[in-house]
């Protein structure tokens, strides 16, 4: 090979390289800062969310993470965002809930209704699988005790009470408090995929993520819910700029 033919093959090379590694800046880029993929694990959003959804996750739209933070935020976290976020007591794990009360606001359920500033929420999200309810009692066990009763509670700054619309079957701050404002990742934006199938839990063996892709595999076209391909997340209810979301404001 001539020295012109290899340095053109260099070049190529360098030209191929060049564009793979801006490539991969782009991608984690975009994940870091733009959007984020993230699976439905359990039935605490249903009936919004269901079990093996695969959402995407916007995560520019309350601003990038960190010292970024308040250069470019398209506007700040509402009460009806569903919103991904770090689990507090364990922040290697994501949830994804409603934000249902905000800093400086008092939040109180009783009967299973919650209320904000005194003034009862409408919540037409909402899903109660269990009709009974528990009365306010501290001998009751949790989550018996939590889950349908909470004193008056006002929310610290920079903090959010989030809940689940499946409320009878979802963990959130009624349990363990509320969600610091860096834990927040991002806001739910759309599914773009769903299979019916619980995906494998976080932490699962290599042996059950290889279970779960044989099934995925196998029944790729009998179980894909092809009608929530593209669903925008919570769209019948979302955040709308202008428009109180509880009381009659």
């Amino acid at each position: 090979m001539s020295a012109a033919a290899e340095q053109r093959t260099k070049s190529t090379a360098r030209e191929y390289y060049e564009a793979l590694l801006i490539a991969i800046i782009f991608v984690n880029f975009a994940r870091i800062f733009v959007f984020q993929a993230f699976k439905i694990p359990s039935g605490s959003m249903e009936d919004n969310l269901k079990i093996g959804d695969h959402i995407i996750v916007n995560k520019f739209i309350y601003g990038p993470p960190g010292l970024l933070g308040g250069l470019a935020p398209m506007r700040d976290v509402a009460r009806g965002d569903i919103i991904v976020f770090r689990y507090p007591e364990n922040p290697g794990i994501d949830y994804v809930k409603r934000v249902v009360a905000l800093p400086g606001e008092t939040i109180s359920i009783k009967d299973k209704k919650v209320s904000i500033n005194g003034t009862e929420l409408n919540e037409p999200y909402v899903l109660w699988a269990d009709e009974s309810i528990y009365p306010p009692s501290e001998f009751l066990p949790e989550p018996q005790r939590s889950r349908d009763q909470l004193a008056p509670t006002t929310i610290p700054a920079g903090r959010y009470f989030v809940m689940g619309d499946n409320r009878d079957h979802s963990s959130d701050s009624r349990y363990w408090g509320t969600v610091p404002r860096p834990l927040i990742k991002g806001r739910a934006f759309m599914v773009y995929w769903s299979f019916d199938s619980a995906p494998a839990p976080p932490g699962s063996s290599v042996r059950d993520r290889i279970r779960e892709l044989g099934t995925v595999a196998i029944h790729f076209f009998t179980r894909t819910r092809w009608s929530r391909t593209f669903f925008i997340v919570d769209s019948k209810y979302h955040y709308t700029p202008g428009v109180s979301s509880y009381g009659n404001e």
